[in-house]
């Protein structure tokens, strides 16, 4: 079984076209500059509508995680244990990954990490690493 790939929409194509060549772009707000994520049509600080998809530093903190040791489906199952986590990107923006290159007994909360990405078939996914 494989892995269930994003199918992007024309609101996260651009993010998704990012990833594929191994960049992190974020929309931000052109009026105040705020980074958010996921993609939607108006900004959470100052309601305006005009982004920019902007690159990213892709360095961040683990915000919270879990660790999985059941796979929830079998495309999974060849991958657990494995830590999902809600990384704080340094521009202040947060995302759902995974965190890879690290035991997940060593994850810590605040824990420095950089962005990687995973391709898979005509997809990439962001992943992080721990930044040592």
């Amino acid at each position: 079984m494989t892995r269930p790939l994003p199918v992007p929409d024309p609101r996260t194509a651009p993010y998704w076209e990012a990833a594929r060549n191994d960049r992190l772009l974020l929309p931000r707000c052109t009026a105040c500059g705020h980074y958010q994520f996921y993609p939607r049509p108006i900004c959470s600080q100052c309601q305006s509508r005009d982004f920019a998809w902007t690159q990213c530093s892709g360095k961040g903190t683990v915000y919270s995680f879990t660790v999985v040791h059941r796979a929830p489906s079998p495309a999974f199952a060849e991958s657990v244990p494995y830590v999902v986590a809600n990384i704080r990107l340094a521009e202040g923006a947060h995302l759902m990954s995974n965190i890879i290159n690290c035991a997940p007994q060593d994850v810590t909360i605040g824990m420095p990490v950089t962005v990687k990405f995973l391709h898979v078939d005509d997809a990439a996914l962001p992943i992080f690493e721990p930044d040592l």
